[in-house]
């Protein structure tokens, strides 16, 4: 019987190492094959005009009282918002849909849902100091569309965009027609912000009300993309009207390409833009690359492992650019279980810098109410 038991603890071992294997040769192949879509992808109407009325179809918006997941501070946070100011905030939430049913997650998934509403607890919340923050449902993406070389990613994407131009229509319409906006996205609400501005913003008069962009979790072209979306990236900490974007990575940086199809490779202007010169923004600094040193980090958002709650620690983490586009914050923090493989602390890309990003908006819509 003994000899039997270590025959099948060796071959449990055999077996592991066998999967470890695999998973080091194939990583990539086996995330796509456990994330991709199975099913064909399957156009859906656009949803009904008036759908956005709803004060269900938004995660956050004003009027929902302390159960809104935007409205949350961290531990020791005193100010939950500034009273001088007009700002209205449009935040889009990153992907929360890893299931492989649907190319598009159902709009009543609740754990999708469950979530996206952790997500704007945790991302949104940086911007509870301004006057108004939405953040809309909406039939994001599947994870697996970033997966896949199919155009089935691209129509899931579009499908997505659809949502949250309705939404950001509905958004404009019901805020203060004078008061200034900032728009905030990460990961897929950033691609989705991206061409918002690029079909909202571009060159309307809309633009004039932009105090701050932050586009977040991923690459803004500044060849390819911030043409487009008609903003100039931020270069000093005070100045209004820009675009703030980067990619955080612990050292040493070795980020990994999960995303071989359109999605990545396409820029807003329909150019490619692997290879192109990648907008780095320095959270810390308020400017275009650089460095800084953890002293002037205010604060981080150090979560809690499900994601719930976090807590504010100061001087965390420092913060510079290097020439590849990607913001690194030296040696890998303790921030929990969600960091991707080659220190890509993609899901940490907004807490890690929690406060300043806080400090930067409210700055940010100062200087546009000074230079009106």
């Amino acid at each position: 019987m003994a000899r039997k038991f270590l025959y099948v603890i060796a071959g449990l071992v055999v077996f592991v190492m066998i999967v470890l294997v695999m998973l080091s040769l194939w990583s990539k192949e086996l995330t796509r094959l456990a994330f991709t879509p199975g099913a064909p992808f399957q156009n859906q109407p656009a949803l009904a005009a008036n759908v956005y009325h709803d004060p269900q179809m938004w995660i956050s918006r004003p009027g929902k009282g302390p159960a809104d997941p935007a409205l949350w501070v961290p531990e020791g946070v005193v100010q939950k918002a500034n009273p001088q100011s007009r700002a209205a905030v449009f935040f889009v939430h990153p992907t929360s849909y890893f299931a492989r049913d649907h190319w598009n997650a159902p709009l009543d998934d609740p754990e999708s849902q469950r979530r996206a509403e952790l997500f704007v607890k945790g991302m949104a919340s940086p911007f509870n100091g301004a006057a108004e923050v939405w953040a809309p449902r909406y039939r994001q993406a599947a994870f697996g569309a970033f997966l896949s070389d199919e155009a089935d990613g691209k129509r899931a994407l579009d499908l997505a965009y659809g949502d949250v131009l309705q939404a950001f229509d509905f958004f404009i319409a019901s805020a203060p027609a004078d008061s200034p906006v900032i728009l905030a996205g990460h990961s897929q609400g950033a691609i989705l912000l991206a061409k918002l501005m690029q079909d909202r913003v571009a060159g309307k008069p809309l633009s004039r009300r932009i105090a701050a962009t932050y586009v977040v979790g991923w690459p803004v072209s500044t060849n390819h993309d911030l043409p487009a979306m008609g903003l100039p990236a931020c270069a000093t900490p005070d100045q209004s009207g820009c675009v703030m974007s980067w990619s955080s990575f612990a050292e040493p940086a070795e980020p990994e390409d999960l995303s071989p199809g359109s999605i990545a490779a396409l820029a807003l202007d329909g150019q490619s833009r692997i290879g192109a010169p990648i907008l780095c923004s320095n959270p810390l600094t308020g400017g275009i690359g650089g460095a800084a040193p953890a002293s002037a980090n205010l604060g981080t958002l150090v979560p809690s492992d499900d994601l719930s709650a976090g807590t504010i620690t100061p001087a965390a983490v420092p913060a510079r650019c290097d020439d590849r586009g990607f913001l690194l914050i030296g040696d890998p923090p303790k921030m929990g279980p969600h960091v991707l493989p080659g220190n890509n602390y993609h899901v940490y890309d907004i807490p890690l810098f929690w406060a300043n990003l806080r400090a930067d908006a409210q700055r940010r819509e100062a200087a546009w109410q000074k230079a009106r």
